[in-house]
């Protein structure tokens, strides 16, 4: 059974969580110890949060999923569903900046176990924001949020910076085009 951390040891976990997604963002060489070091803590509370840079890294993608899926039920709460449907696709585009320069990191210490986690929940925040879309008639029927998701796996392909910040709005553009109904 996991004990409940400390609130100041949980402040620690998501101050160093913020600086590492904007270090590792900027660089995705970024050390451990100049993220402890920006975060305001001892590379020995970085490394009892996260022993490895591998733990780091899943912990922000686990994270950031987290942060993904809560989105998209607000969202669909504050705006019109095609509205929400595009904002929840920039924050992903967001989000697929930083996977990015993370991705070989990832990749090799993701495992089955993390897929499934975060898998089935990121296919239910688009399939909220799919069915609340077509019940409002803007996209056309029956779009599978399993091959939306796919789709937008180009987003993780977009070299960072201006240029590549508008491509991304204008493929997202083109997603949007192509889920809207023909009406």
């Amino acid at each position: 059974m996991n004990k409940p951390r400390r609130a100041d040891a949980q402040q620690n976990r998501e101050r160093i969580l913020k600086i590492a997604r904007e270090a590792l963002a900027a660089s995705p060489d970024a050390s451990l110890n100049s993220i402890a070091k920006a975060a305001g803590v001892g590379p020995g509370t970085l490394y009892r949060h996260f022993p490895s840079r591998e733990a780091l890294v899943l912990a922000l993608y686990r994270h950031e999923i987290q942060q993904l899926v809560g989105l998209a039920p607000a969202l669909a709460a504050q705006h019109p569903p095609l509205t929400a449907l595009r904002l929840w696709f920039e924050r992903l585009a967001h989000y697929g900046r930083i996977k990015r320069g993370l991705a070989h990191v990832l990749h090799a210490a993701m495992n089955d176990g993390v897929l499934r986690e975060t898998y089935g929940p990121m296919v239910g925040a688009i399939d909220l924001l799919l069915r609340a879309c077509e019940a409002s008639g803007s996209i056309r029927k029956g779009v599978n949020a399993e091959d939306v998701l796919l789709l937008m796996g180009f987003l993780w392909r977009i070299e960072p910076g201006r240029e590549g910040e508008a491509r991304a709005k204008r493929l997202l553009g083109l997603v949007m085009n192509g889920l809207q109904s023909e009406s």
